[in-house]
């Protein structure tokens, strides 16, 4: 029972990373908590389905297509839709209509489904149609950049672009790399100490709101499925 991982990193400003998944006898995962919209396209059966996937604000469980291959474009916080709103997508998502193995219909257009190497020139033909709009402050001030508007005003394009606070957004990944130290073998003390967590027990219950899982599972391996490559096995 697997699902399989493989991310790679974008050198494009509108997507963080490009990944590919397969499924092998898995019927339901643990989809972890995201920060990030994103297009997710697949395959089963001779079939071909795509949907938007919208930020994650808690840990849940989700069902997995069976025998099924993946590709996912997760975007950069502060893009988003130009028709779909990213707060509207928040611990949901759209199923795209009308998709077959070469396209896909999104904004009312129809587009050429990417494979895992041409992942941003779809990215780059969606920004140039005006389908994919971003907010140039919240990039600003996720690099560390103080704008010269108030922090009301920042906390509200904040939420707007991305669905959540911006406090949310450190919490969650920072447990997203809490999960990925612990199975890499870190001990609990040292994650607690690195990522600035005030002690173990809050450690424990960011991992438990937002992974799903204790760091022991994290650390002697879980059994299921889990929609974050923990072992982050990437490829430039």
């Amino acid at each position: 029972m697997t699902l399989r991982f493989e991310t790679r990193a974008s050198d494009s400003p509108w997507v963080e990373s490009v990944w590919t998944s397969t499924s092998e006898q898995v019927f339901e995962m643990t989809s972890v908590a995201a920060v990030r919209w994103g297009l997710v396209f697949w395959r089963r059966e001779g079939r071909s389905y795509a949907s938007v996937t919208g930020p994650e604000s808690r840990s849940s469980t989700a069902p997995v297509p069976d025998g099924a291959t993946f590709l996912g474009i997760d975007f950069a916080v502060g893009t988003s839709l130009r028709n779909a709103p990213t707060p509207t997508l928040l611990d949901g998502g759209i199923d795209l209509p009308d998709t077959t193995h070469r396209t896909f219909r999104l904004d009312g257009l129809r587009w050429e489904t990417p494979g895992p190497d041409d992942a941003e020139a779809l990215v780059e033909r969606l920004v140039r149609a005006g389908v994919v709009v971003r907010d140039p402050l919240v990039a600003e001030v996720r690099r560390g950049h103080v704008p010269e508007v108030s922090q009301r005003t920042v906390e509200r394009r904040f939420r707007t672009a991305t669905g959540l606070t911006r406090g949310a957004v450190r919490q969650i990944e920072r447990a997203r790399k809490a999960s990925i130290l612990l199975t890499a073998g870190m001990p609990v003390a040292d994650v607690v100490t690195g990522l600035e967590y005030f002690d173990e027990p809050h450690l424990a219950r960011a991992l438990r709101q937002y992974i799903g899982h204790t760091a022991r599972q994290l650390r002697e391996g879980i059994r299921g499925a889990i929609s974050l490559d923990l072992n982050q096995r990437t490829t430039s």
